[in-house]
């Protein structure tokens, strides 16, 4: 069931058409347990919300990433049950981090689809300061967009927040996300990779240091996501439960 604040008011086809999938593979997810029942409105029809639709998303990720259903269904087992659409849209981000490059280009009316909605000349500002898309080069009316952070950001639209705190916002990001990667790669490198040097000759740690490499980037990125996120969540507590 949606646990999203929003009523679910998508049809089974109205949701594939915004994920970009056919109604086959959203069926098809249910029976496998990868997508929660429908909630059943009048005249038995079941209604989809932003739950059902970040989910979806996911799944389509993660299955990009070259994932096995039975790995997805791994997967989303450990999530929590009461993961709202937002945090699901944020795990979306996170899986589609770890391709090298996923940005697309796609036409303003390409983008509208996707977005589920129309978009403003401010609309596109917002989404281009939250580093969402750019515009293409040459400039011919498309845009570079990253289909990881598209629809967090389009969520994001709605927030009452102004055009230059989401900038401030940013700039705090970039800046503290590259500190803690630099401390990382230097703790990598010194208690990894130098060790990891003076025995090369092993073939067993070799094996091991790869499989660690392979791994290393999405283990990172799960952990600075769940650490932030606590954090966060216990910031903004005291501050607006304060005296």
């Amino acid at each position: 069931m949606a646990t999203g604040a929003e009523e679910p008011t998508l049809t089974v086809d109205e949701l594939a058409a915004r994920a970009g999938v056919t109604v086959r593979t959203v069926r098809f997810y249910s029976t496998r347990g990868l997508l929660p029942p429908p909630v059943i409105g009048p005249r038995r029809v079941g209604r989809y919300g932003h739950d059902h639709l970040s989910r979806l998303a996911l799944i389509e990720e993660l299955q990009h990433q070259g994932m096995t259903l039975a790995a997805i269904e791994r997967y989303l087992e450990q999530l929590p049950p009461d993961l709202s659409a937002h945090d699901l849209a944020i795990h979306r981000a996170l899986v589609a981090s770890w391709a090298p490059d996923s940005a697309e280009d796609a036409t303003r009316a390409e983008l509208e689809r996707r977005a589920g909605r129309a978009l403003t000349g401010q609309d596109i500002a917002r989404l281009a300061a939250m580093g969402v898309l750019e515009r293409a080069e040459p400039v011919d009316g498309s845009y570079r967009v990253d289909p990881g952070l598209l629809r967090l950001g389009v969520e994001l639209l709605g927030v009452p927040i102004a055009h230059e705190t989401i900038l401030a916002a940013r700039t705090v990001l970039l800046e503290h996300s590259r500190s803690a990667a630099q401390e990382l790669t230097r703790l990598f490198r010194d208690e990894v990779w130098e060790p990891y040097r003076e025995r090369e000759s092993d073939p067993e740690h070799v094996a091991a240091m790869k499989s660690l490499s392979a791994h290393m980037q999405p283990m990172v990125l799960q952990a600075l996501v769940t650490a932030f996120q606590r954090s966060l969540k216990e910031e903004l507590r005291a501050a607006f439960t304060a005296e």
